[in-house]
């Protein structure tokens, strides 16, 4: 079975470590181009490519898949499927209908849940007690073609954004290598998506999705801090200047949850204590703007936070 493997992020990577090291013919890569990183704008490889590099396997990264020249050289190398997981570009009809096996693709969630571009972190934002993989056939709509097989993983109450991507990278390797048998020799069942989903669509995070409104519950903004780290983290505002949460529990409010949300109504070793539209919210990891990541308690050893402080949703 000769595969072209599409795909561009770490999330991408340990499936295609596992066709390499299960003996597949790895074609060739499609990974987005090199993007310009740090402070001397040097061109970096996407994590996929600098994988398919240790194994010499040829690389392409086409500006746009759907351009006339790149299809042909998909057609010259004639793969019998396409394997893709979070590549970054539509691919266009001509290329999903090219290969004998079609176009199969590894999505962060159990279909038809949380179709769209942020599966993970969105359930982790949304209190999800499990999550998983499901390896599709990809047809023309977003994340709605016909399910081939599915691994549940469950959420650990902890979980945060980071820690669930390199669970379900894993989890999409091995589904991988265990369905492309069926694929090939016709066993595979193929089951129809509802049109609807029960969840709403996973839109891209953006870095304005961490500001915390402090009127909505202790228990939503905890997992809001834990499904936006390590990118873009949850934040507020400080006496004017950004500061990031990294980590924090939710407390019961004593006096009812009468206090303004986003006030500080304590200070001490366990963390920053705001109060919310419910309950009460404990700052136990943060980051001020200019400053290094640390826990609460090192923090307020080189910055005085008085109680009575409100947090804000933007710089004054």
């Amino acid at each position: 079975m000769k595969i072209v493997y599409m795909g561009t992020p770490d999330f991408a990577v340990p499936p295609l470590e596992a066709l390499v090291r299960s003996g597949y013919e790895v074609a060739a890569v499609v990974t987005q181009p090199d993007k310009p990183k740090g402070r001397g704008k040097t061109l970096m490889p996407t994590p996929v490519k600098e994988e398919a590099m240790k194994h010499d396997i040829p690389v392409y990264q086409p500006l746009k898949v759907r351009d006339p020249e790149f299809v042909e050289i998909l057609e010259n190398i004639a793969p019998d499927i396409i394997v893709v997981a979070a590549f970054g570009q539509i691919i266009p009809k001509k290329i999903l209908d090219m290969p004998k096996y079609g176009c199969i693709n590894i999505h962060a969630s159990l279909l038809p849940k949380y179709r769209g571009a942020a599966p993970i972190q969105q359930a982790v934002i949304d209190g999800e007690k499990e999550s998983g993989v499901t390896i599709m056939r990809m047809g023309t709509g977003l994340d709605t073609g016909d399910m081939i097989s599915k691994v549940v993983v469950p959420l650990d109450k902890e979980e945060t954004g980071g820690s669930l991507f390199d669970k379900l990278a894993q989890a999409g390797a091995s589904l991988l290598t265990e369905t492309l048998p069926s694929i090939e020799d016709g066993t595979a069942s193929y089951e129809v998506q509802p049109e609807e989903s029960p969840t709403p669509y996973a839109a891209m995070i953006n870095k304005k999705m961490g500001l915390m409104d402090f009127s909505k519950s202790a228990a939503e903004l905890e997992r809001l801090v834990r499904g936006l780290n390590p990118w873009p983290s949850a934040y507020t505002f400080l006496n004017g200047k950004t500061l990031k949460v990294w980590k924090s529990t939710v407390e019961k409010a004593a006096n009812g949850g009468k206090t303004v949300p986003g006030t500080i109504i304590a200070v001490d070793k366990t963390g920053i204590h705001v109060a919310c539209g419910k309950d009460v919210l404990v700052l136990c990891e943060v980051q001020l703007e200019g400053k290094k990541r640390m826990e609460t308690d090192a923090f307020l050893r080189g910055y005085q936070v008085e109680v009575g402080t409100v947090l804000t949703d933007h710089k004054e």
